[in-house]
């Protein structure tokens, strides 16, 4: 049931305790060294750390990174997000087999939690006015600092979960060495009963958070520039906000993804999902508060077509496989049959590369950070760290592919010799 983990990923438990001292350390990095405060974003992401490095020499500096009325808030947030799982309706569905033979089930709601938040939201801000919704920009690094605090205990918290009872472990995460363990994730399913801790923290505290640091941070604007508000920042915030209602509306395809079938919960998934999301890659709406670009009618319909470009490849190409997952084949697309009874798409846009929701993904986040200009790389870092992250994923997922199709796998490469980028790679 729980074979010993054989092989390595992120160069073992001394690449995985780097990236763990690493994603925080980066978070802060970029924070601080693109801020107002500092004198404005950096020309080279070099020149980040040297300011970063000045800072630490300052005793307030440090004090900075906690705040006690900023933790007591990301704590009543993370409540409210699990209270709105148990209260809101929602059905439940069946997630992918499991190897002991079972099937979980997941409470879907994350999109009427979205929207009961975004009427809440609405309703303050028309009520109180843009300046009532910008404490969420002044207290940026003391919430960033919960997340991360909470990212850390919930690791430790499952990782010492999974030694209870019987539990089926992740494969990729059961090591015997602690530290690799601890940030792959331990357990496939950690949950306390029906609350399933990784589905829940794969959609809900994170990005609906991001949502509202995106609307926090147009109100700081709208209060700096006496109530209005820049076309890059209306085109932003509204890619983003798309971005996250779609990822909600569209919650049951998460339980098919390799995060929830394949890797376990651990610090990886917790600071990616809880502190990652939603302080890095709202880095475009936090530039645009202190540099106020506007773009004028002819940049803001290309960036729209390059968003929308994006957002057409990867709906469409999740649609195609999702209708194909269900039996159904509108477009006619062609396949081929396996060895194990499965079948592999090879037309439509799953026969112009393996992975056409990465490219409309890549897409979508070259759109985002597109309106603050090209006077700093930072507000193009999430892109750049997209490619590496996505590309890194598609290399994991045809490991996993090769193992499960064999032979079968090498035909299938021929016939779509692409990753991600047709004709490129």
């Amino acid at each position: 049931m729980n074979p010993r983990t054989t092989s390595y990923e992120f160069l073992g438990p001394v690449g995985t305790l780097f990236i763990t001292l690493a994603v925080p350390a980066t978070t802060y990095a970029l924070s601080f060294g693109c801020s107002e405060h500092s004198g404005g974003c950096p020309p080279l992401l070099a020149t980040i750390w040297p300011s970063v490095k000045t800072s630490m020499q300052d005793p307030e500096w440090w004090k900075s990174l906690w705040d006690r009325d900023a933790a007591l808030l990301y704590l009543a947030w993370y409540v409210y997000c699990v209270a709105c799982w148990l209260l809101l309706p929602g059905d439940w569905v069946e997630g992918t087999t499991i190897r002991d033979g079972t099937k979980k089930k997941y409470k879907i709601n994350a999109f009427s939690t979205f929207l009961f938040t975004m009427g809440i939201t609405a309703g303050w801000i028309m009520r109180f006015g843009p300046q009532s919704f910008t404490f969420i920009y002044e207290k940026w690094v003391g919430l960033m600092t919960a997340s991360l605090i909470m990212s850390v205990l919930q690791g430790l918290y499952c990782y010492a979960l999974s030694y209870y009872g019987e539990k089926v472990l992740a494969l990729g995460g059961n090591s015997g060495n602690p530290f690799y363990d601890f940030f792959i994730g331990r357990e496939l399913n950690p949950s306390i009963g029906s609350f399933d801790i990784k589905s829940f923290n794969e959609l809900r505290p994170g990005l609906i958070l991001w949502a509202l640091i995106d609307i926090s941070m147009a109100c700081e604007q709208s209060v700096r520039r006496g109530g209005s508000v820049t076309d890059s920042m209306w085109l932003v915030l509204a890619f983003q906000l798309l971005y996250v209602a779609d990822g909600l509306y569209n919650e049951p395809a998460i339980f098919t993804t390799m995060d929830i079938t394949t890797d376990g919960f651990g610090f990886m998934l917790a600071v990616g999902d809880l502190a990652w999301v939603p302080f890095v890659y709202s880095l475009q709406p936090r530039y645009l508060v202190f540099k106020q670009v506007e773009l004028g009618p002819v940049y803001t319909a290309l960036i729209v077509l390059v968003n929308f470009t994006g957002y057409y490849i990867f709906r469409d190409a999740n649609g195609e496989k999702n209708d194909f997952r269900n039996g159904k084949n509108p477009k006619n697309l062609k396949f081929m049959e396996t060895q194990r009874g499965t079948k592999l798409l090879t037309s439509g846009w799953w026969g112009l590369c393996r992975h056409p929701n990465y490219l409309g993904d890549l897409l979508m986040a070259l759109a985002w950070s597109l309106p603050t200009g090209f006077e700093t790389p930072v507000t193009y870092f999430y892109v750049s760290y997209f490619l590496v992250l996505l590309m890194h994923r598609q290399y994991r997922d045809d490991e996993n592919c090769e193992k499960k199709y064999g032979e079968d796998w090498d035909k299938y490469k021929q016939l779509v010799p692409y990753r991600i980028f047709p004709r490129i790679y």
